[in-house]
């Protein structure tokens, strides 16, 4: 699936950083939480909408025959890794340029 140039919201990046390791809906709210650094905190709402979101588009997958059958796992898919290679690329060129011109203004 073509995964084009997009700017992923920082939930979605740190979902797919998350999901690098299969896990479960509650799993990947604490993981993202510990990730930032507690600065993001996924509701429930946006966490299974952004799941949504992500399967439809072939980023991640549900995990066949998880450790708990109540629980549904999630991993990212190649095409997950791509938009996460992509978007990681994004955001060091923005870093980049900013120092550039911060630090040349200075």
């Amino acid at each position: 699936m073509n995964s084009g140039n997009v700017a992923l919201t920082e939930a979605v990046y740190y979902i797919l950083l998350s999901l690098l390791k299969a896990r479960h809906g509650y799993g990947i709210m604490q993981d993202v939480e510990q990730l930032s650094g507690g600065r993001v905190h996924l509701a429930a709402g946006t966490l299974y909408g952004a799941i949504s979101t992500m399967l439809e588009k072939g980023w991640i997958e549900g995990v066949p025959g998880g450790r708990d059958p109540r629980k549904k796992e999630y991993q990212i898919t190649a095409s997950g890794k791509a938009v996460l290679r992509q978007e990681l690329a994004r955001l060091e060129e923005l870093v980049k340029n900013g120092k550039m011109l911060l630090e040349g203004s200075e």
